[in-house]
């Protein structure tokens, strides 16, 4: 494509989801690792958690800075150094032979890695060339995508490590990183003749708005507990089904039965918030949760009730993300959405961090799941309530900026 051209929405989507799906169908499978590692390096589930938490954190951390470089030269360059880092991560994952070369390799490197091949860039691309009549929508596709990727991979890394063990299986999936890059031609933008100076300048009075929204930091403190549920039953639900009797693939259907069903989930979303208010769609996807987490946790747990409540949490797995862009977008616009979308997601991700990392200290402390379980339910709900205050209405100072 020429540098001068306008991408299609064809190429934004096709190529947009085929970047989300691998990078999010790969961090989706990481909790399949936890048993064979740990068990192989001698080192405790808080250990490996403590690689993922900071993965999660690292993830956030460069998040804004990561979408302020997209905001400023378009996706590719993001996408392109991610995709390498991913692969280096992967590959130091197998290699490391210590708890703190683990973190760096699987936590720092992928973490950096994930911020440049996930939402907040490819949604900055989505701002800036996609009608806003189809955002929300466009949105909603890609969401699907990681989703698909969730359900495509997980069952093929279970398959790679059962059959070649896991550190081989690392260096197979590196390989599947590396195909991002030639994904990234269909996210080339057309040049915009904007100074290095002005663009600071719009991207400082950007994140100044958005810190001093009340709006903004509601939608933070629910992507807070997004972060939390997510990557707890995302690292650890397989361990915890194996903890209690139950087959070793359970876990990874039900990570892939998630995925599957969230495919219908995150596009029913991206539909929704075209026509609804978004404030109340996420506060039912909270609410939600809360109530599907509690029936998992109340009922006898076997193989038919797990399957269930994946594809109950399958339906609000990544059902969030859509609506919480598309209201970022909505409120301060799409000049700098990269960079918003990617603070915003910092919260996420310190919630990713806490539950992940949270989940394996009590486990080691208690030797159980159980109050990791009762907090993502009253969190849930807390999410909920937070949403309800958000003002959808844009904000005149962001549009004349």
């Amino acid at each position: 494509m020429n540098p001068s051209q306008r991408p299609s929405a064809a190429q934004i989507l096709l190529c947009g989801a085929a970047i989300v799906s691998l990078a999010m169908g790969i961090r989706h499978g990481f909790g399949l690792w936890l048993q064979p590692v740990t068990l192989e390096r001698g080192w405790t589930r808080e250990d490996f958690a403590l690689a993922l938490a900071v993965q999660n954190l690292a993830w956030g951390a460069f998040g804004p800075l990561t979408g302020l470089w997209a905001d400023r030269v378009g996706a590719v360059r993001p996408v392109l150094l991610g995709a390498l880092l991913y692969a280096l991560g992967l590959i130091g994952m197998s290699a490391a032979d210590s708890v703190w070369a683990f973190v760096l390799a699987g936590g720092l490197l992928i973490g950096a890695a994930q911020s440049g091949t996930t939402y907040a860039v490819v949604y900055g691309v989505i701002g800036r060339q996609l009608d806003p009549a189809r955002r929300s929508w466009a949105m909603g596709v890609v969401a699907s995508a990681g989703s698909f990727g969730q359900f495509a991979l997980l069952p093929l890394e279970h398959q790679l490590i059962e059959h070649f063990g896991w550190q081989p299986s690392l260096w197979i999936v590196a390989g599947l990183v590396l195909l991002m890059i030639p994904a990234t031609l269909g996210l080339r933008e057309p040049a915009r003749a904007t100074t290095q100076a002005v663009t600071l300048r719009s991207a400082k009075l950007a994140l100044d708005e958005a810190l001093g929204s009340p709006s903004f930091r509601w939608l933070m403190a629910g992507y807070f507990v997004c972060g939390f549920q997510l990557s707890f039953i995302g690292v650890h639900l397989p361990s915890y089904l194996k903890d209690q009797g139950l087959p070793a693939q359970v876990g990874s259907y039900a990570l892939a039965l998630i995925g599957l069903t969230n495919i219908v989930g995150s596009y029913a979303a991206g539909q929704l918030g075209q026509r609804w208010p978004k404030r109340y769609l996420l506060a039912g996807i909270y609410s939600a949760r809360a109530l599907a987490l509690t029936a998992f946790l109340l009922l006898p747990l076997t193989p038919a009730s797990t399957y269930v409540f994946a594809a109950a949490m399958g339906l609000l797995w990544l059902s969030t993300v859509p609506p919480t862009n598309a209201t970022v977008a909505q409120i301060f616009g799409v000049a700098n959405l990269s960079m918003l979308g990617g603070l915003v997601f910092f919260s996420h991700q310190v919630g990713s961090f806490t539950g992940v990392w949270l989940g394996g200290w009590l486990f080691e402390r208690t030797g159980s799941y159980q109050l990791v379980w009762w907090i993502a339910v009253g969190l849930g709900l807390a999410a909920a309530l937070a949403n309800l205050p958000v003002r959808e209405q844009p904000l005149a100072r962001t549009q004349a900026a």
